[in-house]
């Protein structure tokens, strides 16, 4: 006795879908970040707060959180500046080693959203 089965793959479907889900995840991440970040950066005029930008290359699924003044860089890297209560230097790069996880997660969960 034998049986035959057919069957189908999907898979250019498939990877499709989770290379745009994954994007949407890197999105979403990028937003997350900017939006605590934008908590902590040193506020005088909140120029800075408002140059602040979240942007993802959703080819290469590559995301990017940027403040965009001349002293963005130079607010970021002096420890010495003193800043008001809650902002403080190192405003993009400590959100992004403690929301880390966070990130990841909401990421992966887009990415199993589109496995459904």
């Amino acid at each position: 006795m034998s049986a035959t089965t057919r069957v189908t793959w999907n898979g250019d479907a498939v990877l499709r879908g989770t290379h745009e889900a994954a994007a949407r995840g890197i999105r979403l991440g990028t937003e997350h970040l900017l939006q605590v970040s934008r908590r902590r950066v040193p506020i005088e005029e909140a120029t800075l707060e408002r140059s602040g930008t979240a942007t993802v290359d959703a080819t290469a699924l590559v995301g990017h959180v940027s403040y965009d003044t001349p002293y963005a860089v130079e607010q970021h890297e002096n420890m010495r500046y003193r800043h008001d209560q809650g902002r403080t230097a190192k405003y993009l790069e400590v959100p992004a080693a403690e929301e880390a996880r966070v990130i990841g997660e909401i990421i992966a969960a887009q990415v199993r959203r589109s496995m459904r």
